[in-house]
């Protein structure tokens, strides 16, 4: 139960670090794109902001020779008039800077009481030259319309009582500037000074370099801007020529504002491809590319560690079950020897018969048991790092049939039908005797082991372009896929249901010493298996030429393993 609660624990940790992690990469992922929108969104409000500022900037550049008129004192205008038919030498002053603005074609004062919309009506225009203004008759249509505008806005304005300017202005759309001059001590008008627009001068001139200079060119900054004329639906002006307008890429209309301040125009914005939205996207692109290797990087690693210490706690369990069998199988040998060495000892057996019967088993059980301690001792070298291998020239063939030439009684005694195949070519390879033995023996006793109702072993010698191998077939019960890949793992066993082979004894320890030993010379060892069908191990190893032997090395084709000498073996010290 303890187990069961621990298991479904971990489990439960691990669901929820992956819930912690899953949760903090969305919340990451979602500011990252809430700062890329906001970072986009404060670019786009800063470049609509400067459609103002353009705005400003043009009607301040108009309005600049005007500044300080509201500080002069316009009630001697009509007496100066009536007088000498000029304006106040202060007015005077600001005419002339007016005059010298290109922003105005003309300037003209028409007085109240006099409307400029009559035929023949007589006005006063400023001469620059002169300094001063002179009466006219003649003058542009667009006087009137000026004219007429300002008086009834003024008018209104001084409905007003608590209106304290001495002047109003009013723009005849992008036509002509218009003041309406205020007698404020009577609270009444003095007439209307119109200053007509150079609309080319601002079209040509102004606007371009202007749009210019704050969106530059389109395929850098990919902004355009166009001032239109809208009731005529005509381009006056763009901050990039070669990109027509069109109304579907408009993301931003303003008007020119205040005061009727070039009213039929206004400033259309779009957003073709920022680049700076490009970055900022590239920028998210790149955050995100970090993040998802962070959090796999996480994940792997959270993951890593739960499998590991799933690996450990099997490992601990199996090591366990091990120590546990290891102990009951040391006991049975030991009892056994003991009862009958007891047995023999008190004098209980004195036929020759049971004498050798009892010696029989004192042997085999001491045989079995000191193989047992071999392979304790073969896993604590492999642990501790120190085999030693003496490798020498061997033909396998002659290995394999030196060792079939000394266990095939005892093979065939337990009922299997043994068959040897080789080849006739050259099987020398550089290996250590015992090691091979030690390789043999124990995929042998696993063919011995996991065979049933067929008992065959086949054993074959072979080779390739670069390899000798070797392998050995049986006809037994076979090993699951999906348990292939871990039974060289030390410790693993094929958990199977069946009745026969719970009763198998082993402790998961044989092909691990295997495989460690197949490695150690340098070979490899791969497995096929169908289950039901049987099992075949294939062990390689590098072939080795004729000439590569040392001068040295006897290599007898006597099948007596005594006669291979080893005085000239090679040595090899792994760990």
């Amino acid at each position: 139960m303890k187990v069961l609660r621990n298991r479904a624990f971990r489990w439960g940790l691990l669901m929820v670090g992956l819930l912690a992690i899953i949760t903090l990469t969305g919340m990451n992922v979602l500011s990252l794109y809430d700062l890329r929108d906001r970072m986009v969104e404060s670019e786009e409000e800063r470049r609509i902001d400067q459609l103002d500022e353009i705005n400003d900037s043009i009607r301040n550049q108009i309005l600049a020779p005007l500044r300080g008129l509201y500080k002069l004192e316009l009630e001697p205008i009509e007496a100066s008039i009536q007088r000498t038919g000029h304006l106040p030498e202060n007015i005077q002053e600001v005419l002339q800077r007016s005059s010298e603005s290109p922003f105005f074609t003309g300037i003209y004062f028409t007085p109240e009481g006099i409307d400029p919309c009559e035929p023949g009506t007589e006005v006063y225009q400023y001469d620059p030259a002169q300094l001063q203004v002179v009466p006219v008759s003649e003058y542009p249509d667009i006087l009137c319309d000026g004219v007429g505008i300002t008086r009834t806005k003024t008018r209104i304005q001084l409905n007003d009582f608590n209106y304290r300017w001495n002047n109003n202005f009013e723009f005849d759309t992008h036509r002509s500037l218009n003041l309406g001059l205020i007698n404020l001590a009577e609270s009444r008008m003095i007439g209307v000074l119109t200053l007509t627009l150079d609309q080319d001068y601002i079209t040509n001139e102004v606007l371009p370099p202007i749009l210019k200079n704050y969106f530059g060119d389109s395929k850098e900054t990919g902004i355009v801007v166009w001032v239109l004329d809208w009731p005529d639906n005509n381009v006056i002006a763009s901050s990039d020529p070669d990109v027509e307008y069109d109304r579907d890429l408009r993301d931003y209309r303003i008007r020119f504002s205040g005061s009727g301040f070039f009213d039929n125009w206004s400033m259309n914005l779009a957003f073709l491809k920022s680049p700076v939205t490009s970055a900022y996207n590239d920028t998210l692109l790149k955050n995100l590319f970090v993040l998802g290797v962070a959090v796999l990087f996480l994940l792997g690693a959270l993951i890593f560690m739960f499998v590991t210490a799933q690996r450990e706690r099997h490992l601990a369990q199996r090591q366990a079950s091990f120590l546990a069998n290891v102990t009951h199988e040391l006991k049975t040998p030991l009892a056994v020897m003991q009862a009958a060495g007891e047995n023999i000892s008190d004098g209980r057996v004195t036929e020759p018969k049971r004498l050798k019967q009892y010696g029989e088993h004192i042997y085999n059980e001491s045989i079995r048991l000191r193989g047992m301690i071999e392979k304790l001792l073969d896993v604590a070298r492999v642990d501790s790092g120190q085999n030693m291998i003496k490798a020498a020239p061997y033909e396998v063939k002659e290995l394999l049939a030196n060792y079939l030439s000394e266990n095939r009684e005892y093979i065939e005694k337990k009922g299997f039908k043994v068959s040897f195949k080789t080849t006739e070519d050259s099987t020398l390879s550089l290996i250590d005797s015992d090691s091979f033995e030690t390789i043999v023996n124990n995929l042998t006793e696993n063919a011995l082991k996991y065979s049933t109702d067929e008992k065959f072993i086949e054993y074959q010698v072979s080779t390739a372009k670069d390899s000798v191998y070797f392998s050995i077939t049986d006809h037994g019960i076979g090993i699951p896929k999906k348990d292939q890949k871990n039974i060289f793992k030390k410790f693993y066993r094929v958990e199977k249901s069946d009745t026969q082979s719970q009763k198998i004894k082993g402790h998961g320890l044989g092909l691990s010493i295997v495989q460690n030993l197949v490695e150690l010379n340098e070979g490899t060892i791969d497995i096929k298996s169908s289950l039901g069908k049987g099992t075949t191990f294939i062990v390689r190893f590098p072939k080795l030429d004729h000439g590569e032997t040392d001068v040295g090395a006897d290599i007898s084709s006597n099948s007596n393993s005594s006669s291979l000498n080893t005085k000239n073996k090679h040595t090899k010290y792994v760990g």
